[in-house]
């Protein structure tokens, strides 16, 4: 059995997993709201100088302060996948990192797979995007840095 496919045949466990647990942090969160962590935490996303200049270019292009979302799906040739899109809103659930006027916002869930994580933003030849440049959670991923195994 290759890897790919025991990934294939894994992803649509996991994806339930990751709803379901959503749904229950959901149903936490109105008996706790979550704090936001510390600046000192090593929990903490950073976040790259290039990452900073990207997401101040797109607030300006959009007229307006966008957030930067991060959140972890099943999936890609390594198991799980980063996923990164602009935001208004800040869910009951949401962490946010601020760094020079630029917020990340990560749900609870997503959190725990990316704590302490490093976010950039690279230009290459075939393409320019965000991308998680380091990651402890990780123990390894695929080339493209758009997917990790966990610890």
């Amino acid at each position: 059995m290759t890897s790919v496919s025991l990934i294939s045949r894994l992803s649509p466990y996991f994806s339930a997993r990751l709803r379901q647990n959503s749904r229950l942090l959901s149903s936490l969160s109105a008996l706790q709201k979550p704090r936001n962590l510390s600046p000192k935490s090593p929990d903490d996303l950073h976040l790259t100088d290039s990452c900073v200049r990207r997401m101040k270019e797109l607030q300006a292009d959009e007229g307006s302060e966008k957030l930067l979302r991060l959140s972890i799906e099943a999936g890609g040739c390594s198991g799980f996948q980063y996923k990164f899109s602009l935001d208004d809103t800040v869910n009951d659930d949401d962490r946010v990192f601020e760094q020079d006027g630029v917020k990340v916002v990560v749900d609870q869930i997503s959190h725990g797979f990316v704590k302490g994580a490093t976010v950039d933003f690279v230009e290459e030849l075939i393409r320019s995007a965000f991308q998680v440049s380091k990651n402890p959670s990780a123990v390894g991923g695929c080339s493209c840095k758009s997917s990790f195994m966990t610890k």
